[in-house]
């Protein structure tokens, strides 16, 4: 049996958003206030689901309960092709489709919802470049104050044909990494969170090393990655980090290590600390709710 939550964790429902006649299916935590401080959207991984977000393999697990609990709303979503959208999207959405239906999902939400200070984008794996895309595109209040992506980087550290695709789910150890990350619960409850790959995904992802530098460039909000301790699908060395890091010119960047933790950070014993740290870095990115292109340089000592 399953932990349920506390009588007192915020209530977490089914939502189902309209992307211009697509629907996208998903899950909603509100706080306690009508308005929240901020609203978080959790985008998942490749072949996952929105409930990613919401594990109940142990009680603080969830990232809805947790952020609604600190007055955030959050918002997770089935991606474009998963969910409520597989039916009209058999193949999926390239990269740029899915943005455009993420937006216009966002932009209903907002006109029928409170936002509180903006949008934060939380992301894992796959769901990181649609969060990064959508930040480049998104202008006025569907603009985010920042981004916190988990589990995504630039260059694969594996061939091409290794990557989960229509007919391979990947790797199990990439995946998960050492059995001592997670509870014992967490693989069977990870079979109800599992889905198809969508074809237009599974085609475009090996091309993402050479699409980056584009969608970074067009990013202004700051960025937080986080890699797992044992993140086996992307390369970290101090090149990889730098070409990750440098094509964000008009983004303050941050990158950190989630100890104790494989890829699937937010199913294992270590997702209510990531989830308090990514956060941590909403709490700070509201207390500088400016752009990072037009904020004025911070001051060093030698010019006090």
């Amino acid at each position: 049996m399953h932990p349920t939550p506390s009588p007192a964790a915020p209530p977490v429902r089914s939502v189902v958003l309209d992307a211009d006649g697509i629907p996208l299916s998903g899950l909603l935590a509100l706080p306690a206030d009508p308005v929240p401080r901020a609203t978080v959207v959790a985008l998942h991984g490749a072949g996952m689901s929105a409930g990613y977000f919401d594990s109940r393999v142990r009680p603080g697990f969830s990232l809805l309960e947790l952020g609604a609990s600190l007055g955030f709303a959050v918002l997770a979503l089935d991606r474009p092709g998963y969910g409520a959208s597989a039916p009209a999207l058999p193949r999926g959405l390239d990269l740029a489709g899915q943005t455009d239906a993420l937006l216009a999902a966002l932009d209903g939400y907002a006109r029928d919802r409170e936002l509180g200070a903006g949008l934060f984008l939380v992301a894992h794996s796959n769901g990181g470049r649609l969060a990064l895309s959508a930040a480049a595109r998104a202008r006025g209040p569907l603009a985010p104050i920042g981004l916190d992506l988990c589990g995504v980087g630039r260059h694969f550290a594996v061939d091409p044909g290794q990557l989960p695709g229509v007919d391979f789910p990947g790797q199990w150890r990439r995946h998960w990494g050492a059995l001592r990350f997670y509870p014992p619960e967490a693989f069977r409850a990870c079979a109800g969170l599992v889905r198809p790959v969508p074809a237009e995904e599974a085609r475009e992802t090996p091309l993402w090393p050479g699409m980056y530098p584009a969608v970074a460039a067009g990013v202004r909000a700051p960025v937080r990655f986080t890699f797992a301790e044992q993140e086996l699908w992307w390369r970290r060395d101090g090149a990889a980090v730098e070409e990750l890091l440098t094509p964000l010119m008009g983004a303050s960047t941050e990158l950190v290590m989630q100890p104790h933790a494989g890829h699937n950070v937010s199913l294992g014993w270590a997702a209510r600390s990531y989830h308090l740290r990514a956060l941590a870095f909403l709490e700070e990115c509201l207390l500088a709710p400016v752009p990072a292109g037009d904020r004025v340089p911070a001051t060093t000592d030698a010019e006090l």
